[in-house]
């Protein structure tokens, strides 16, 4: 029976390596949306320092762009499309350019002893070459471990082939994962409970019937108004993003008074994309960000003002509210993402040791056979992977130290980044396949511990080796859920390798151009972009060399981390157990973005989860209307993404807004009032 399976296995897998998968077609479409995402993205990482993946939008896009072809896509070029996608589109936050560059921004000479670090474009592609490639020549050792060895659910990757089965009309690659919520329709079949095993042969032909009726009628909703849904939703985003350029109270209403706007930041940015973000995060998420907003800026940011804690501009970073409740978000953040991350890494450990002892003890020890389903010719070669490690890990040592020189970071300490980014990669590409959470800001935390140990006292030293550490684990993890689509539709690892290449390295470009652009439009950080992001980086980096904190912050954040790690157990036990309502705990680091984006940001969030909510509670998941709302929510980021760069050009070219009308003074970002 079980050469019978290989066999099986090795036949499909033949059959479908007969069929050309990394096409010119796949690839061109891939980098399109992939360079639109990364646009997107870089703009709202520098406003909020939050970015998306992308994963199943870039597969919704490149389906409806290839039935423009003569030829369509099969899922498995569709594969190559949405790896591509992503790989382009991430690397704004794989790079740091909207966390480690603008932090190098913001030092001091006086207090950080170096001046402010501003890379010209040729440097931005440096630093973005130097850590653009390791993650990608990780990914495939990580594959086999995580997805053909322990069969991880990587629930974003698992919804994305479910997502391109339906397009296809194909059966669901496997019925029995759980996927993140916010994209329940795509669960062509219902989960069962171990009481109703006994009736799976009775019910299994009225599913089959039930699946092909759902999937039919989604099908022919995405075909027949995807295009019109997608194009009605980027124009009305686009409209209103344009329109809050030349008139900037669209987007900064004082919603709770003039007042409570110009002195303690609380407007409302009615953005369309920001309302999608929120339907492509789900309600609770939203929920637990809005929590965060009224936490931080209804209760600790007065309470740190009217105590004179914190006596500046409640938004200046330095002596306001704004950077006082900055470090309790910092404590909440690491308390989240560490207790997160202590089950996998035991876990990882207890297996490690089992393993160990079996090899050692065992009298004839017996390699157990994988479930690799895939030819040698479809992998990526072990001696690509290993040349392109040792090759990336040198490149990025000898970039950095061109860049830095000796006084920014030594040497040796910047291929101990690596090596550090590779080991905690396993650990959070582990909390990724379980929890569909990347943990990167916890690992970028203890990564800068790491550093404050080896070379103290040198917070660039501290920021760009905590960067490349983070960059790794980052890019592996992202590129893990392609590669569980991958697997899961039989998609070739090799043809998604070399989109992952291609797509990284065109990013580059993209990437550094646009940062440099906006670099000479705007102040990065600034009011426009403020980079909560770079402020944590340059925050932790002050505190593990000096180890002074603003007044009294200290024992909130005692407070917050206490209570949030307590928290992030509870969350672990109720997901691991699979326990109903897991996912109404409340998110610390979602908790804390509450505190780092000022309320405006978050209310509009709050309103798109509110959407999805709403939606999936009246209007149910049949009939194709959660992947339409979806690609409705997708519409409306990326129409503001786009138009961000009509916005940038004209900033460049000197036109600003036309009127104040409706502001007063102090309440629009970059307000000159």
């Amino acid at each position: 029976m079980l050469s019978w399976a290989n066999g099986s296995r090795q036949g499909r897998a033949e059959a479908l390596a007969s069929q050309p998968e990394f096409t010119l077609p796949a690839m061109t479409i891939g980098l399109l949306i992939g360079c639109l995402l990364c646009f997107t993205n870089l703009y709202f990482g520098l406003q909020t320092g939050w970015i998306s993946m992308m994963s199943l939008q870039s597969a919704l896009l490149g389906f409806l762009v290839s039935k423009l072809l003569p030829t369509p896509l099969s899922p498995q070029q569709l594969i190559v499309v949405q790896t591509t996608a992503v790989a382009t589109g991430t690397m704004p936050l794989a790079a740091g350019f909207v966390g480690i560059l603008p932090a190098l921004g913001l030092l001091e000479e006086e207090r950080d002893g170096s001046p402010p670090i501003r890379l010209s474009w040729i440097s931005a592609v440096g630093w973005s070459c130097s850590v653009a490639f390791f993650g990608v020549f990780l990914s495939p050792p990580l594959r086999k471990q995580v997805i053909i060895e322990e069969g991880l659910a990587f629930p974003s990757g698992t919804a994305t082939a479910q997502l391109i089965s339906v397009l296809y009309q194909q059966p669901p690659p496997s019925p029995s994962l759980r996927r993140r919520v916010g994209y329940r329709a795509l669960d062509t079949e219902e989960p069962l409970d171990s009481a109703d095993d006994q009736s799976v042969e009775t019910d299994r032909h009225t599913q089959e019937i039930a699946t092909r009726i759902e999937t039919r009628d989604e099908r022919e909703v995405i075909q027949q108004e995807g295009w019109q849904d997608l194009a009605y939703s980027l124009l009305a985003s686009g409209v209103m993003t344009l329109a809050a350029y030349f008139f900037p109270i669209v987007f900064a209403v004082p919603l709770f008074g003039r007042h409570l706007a110009r002195e303690w930041l609380w407007s409302f940015t009615p953005s369309l994309s920001y309302v999608g973000q929120g339907i492509i995060m789900g309600f609770p998420t939203t929920l637990s960000m809005s929590l965060g907003m009224l936490v931080g800026w209804g209760f600790l940011s007065p309470l740190s003002r009217w105590a004179e804690w914190a006596p500046g501009p409640v938004g200046d970073m330095a002596t306001g509210a704004r950077g006082w409740i900055l470090w309790v978000s910092l404590a909440i953040m690491c308390a989240d993402s560490l207790v997160s991350l202590l089950p996998v890494c035991l876990s990882y450990i207890v297996k490690l040791l089992s393993s160990y002892r079996v090899l050692k003890y065992a009298d004839n020890p017996v390699q157990e056979a994988g479930t690799e389903d895939e030819t040698p010719d479809r992998l990526v070669p072990v001696s690509w992977v290993v040349g392109g490690l040792i090759a990336s890990i040198l490149l990025g040592t000898l970039l950095v130290w061109l860049l830095f020189g000796e006084k920014g970071i030594k040497m040796w300490a910047t291929l101990v980044g690596f090596l550090l980014g590779g080991l905690l990669s396993v650990f959070g590409v582990r909390a990724l396949g379980e929890t569909d959470l990347n943990p990167v800001s916890g690992l970028g935390k203890i990564s800068q511990l790491f550093f404050a140990w080896i070379q103290p006292g040198n917070i660039v030293a501290n920021i760009i080796a905590g960067g490349v550490a983070e960059a790794g684990a980052q890019q592996a993890g992202d590129l893990m859920q392609d590669l569980k689509t991958g697997h899961l539709l039989h998609a070739s690892p090799r043809a998604q390798f070399y989109g992952q290449l291609i797509g990284s390295l065109l990013s580059i470009i993209v990437s550094a151009t646009a940062f440099s652009l906006y670099q000479r439009a705007y102040a990065i950080p600034g009011p426009a972009f403020p980079a909560p992001t770079a402020y944590v980086w340059l925050s932790l980096a002050r505190l593990l060399r000096d180890g002074q904190l603003p007044d009294k912050s200290g024992l909130f954040m005692l407070i917050f981390a206490s209570l949030f790690a307590v928290t992030a157990g509870i969350k672990v036990i109720a997901i691991r157990r699979g326990h109903p309502y897991a996912k109404w705990v409340p998110s610390g680091v979602a908790f804390a973005i509450g505190f780092l984006n000022t309320p405006s940001f978050s209310i509009a969030r709050l309103i798109g989860g509110l959407v999805e909510y709403w939606y999936h509670r009246r209007k149910g998941t049949t009939g194709g209307g959660d992947i339409r709302l979806i690609v409705i929510a997708s519409g409306f980021v990326l129409g503001e993404g786009i138009v961000s760069v009509l916005t940038l050009i004209l900033r460049t070219l000197g036109i600003g807004a036309i009127s104040c009308w409706g502001c007063g003074g102090g309440i629009c970002p970059g307000c000159p009032a």
